[in-house]
């Protein structure tokens, strides 16, 4: 059975982002980039199940510029056999990038697409959910545990009060979670061995996608400074400013 795995190249998590001094967008220049923590998951998973013998092969997919293709080698260094790269310059929505995904899998035909339930740079927690649609497959979104066999896969996912666990007919799309498990280090010789690992490289504009946008940014700002925080000597006094300047309580 193989798998896809889709993995974006974002700010990384340790590192600040800052707004650009015209206000038209993060500044990127001169930035540590790595993989998107929950795509990292996901390739952590599809590793272990390949491991498993549950999967026979592991494909890394990312959509970006050609420096994505860093990101890519570090997916193969964590395990995954081979990689793609759909390369564009262009500003992609989550509606574009899932009609790529889509192009990708009607091409790959493989059983099961895994991705992280959102990225951590436009938090749009959507392109999953579109690519199922797409692909009028079932899907599955922040799974906490998989278990995957031939009839089909077993999704947990917390829910408000406990767990939830669904069934769902192969092929399908998985988005997961953070507990799903912990990503492990890529070796110094598993980094070596990526170097070596097929990576190919399409254009979108042949995939017959139309990246045209549908949305505008007009801005692009930092959050409000929060004022700081005021020490009450009682309850009373808690409760009677709730009342006289909050006024959420009466």
């Amino acid at each position: 059975m193989k798998a896809i795995v889709a993995v974006k190249r974002v700010i990384d998590f340790n590192v600040k982002p800052r707004v650009k001094s015209d206000g038209s967008g993060v500044e990127l220049a001169g930035v540590k980039m790595s993989m998107n923590p929950f795509d990292e998951i996901a390739v952590e998973e599809a590793v272990r199940l390949k491991e498993a013998g549950v999967l026979t092969e592991v494909v890394a997919l990312s959509i970006g510029p050609a420096a994505c293709q860093e990101t890519l080698r570090t997916a193969m260094a964590l395990g995954a056999d081979r990689a793609v790269l759909v390369e564009s310059t262009a500003e992609l929505e989550p509606l574009h990038v899932a009609k790529l995904l889509k192009a990708l899998v009607d091409k790959e035909q493989p059983r099961l697409v895994l991705l992280g339930k959102q990225a951590i740079d436009g938090d749009a927690g959507q392109t999953g959910q579109m690519l199922a649609a797409l692909l009028r497959w079932p899907q599955a979104t922040c799974a906490s545990k998989l278990a995957v066999a031939d009839a089909g896969i077993e999704v947990t996912r917390e829910v408000d009060g406990g767990l939830e666990t669904i069934a769902l007919a192969l092929p399908a799309v998985v988005t997961v979670d953070l507990r799903l498990n912990t990503p492990r280090y890529a070796t110094l010789p598993n980094i070596m061995k990526a170097k070596k690992k097929p990576l190919e490289t399409i254009a979108a504009a042949t995939l017959g996608v139309n990246l045209a946008p549908r949305t505008q940014v007009l801005k692009v700002s930092e959050p409000p400074v929060r004022a700081g925080g005021i020490r009450l000597p009682d309850v009373a006094t808690l409760v009677a400013k709730l009342k006289t300047e909050a006024k959420v309580i009466r």
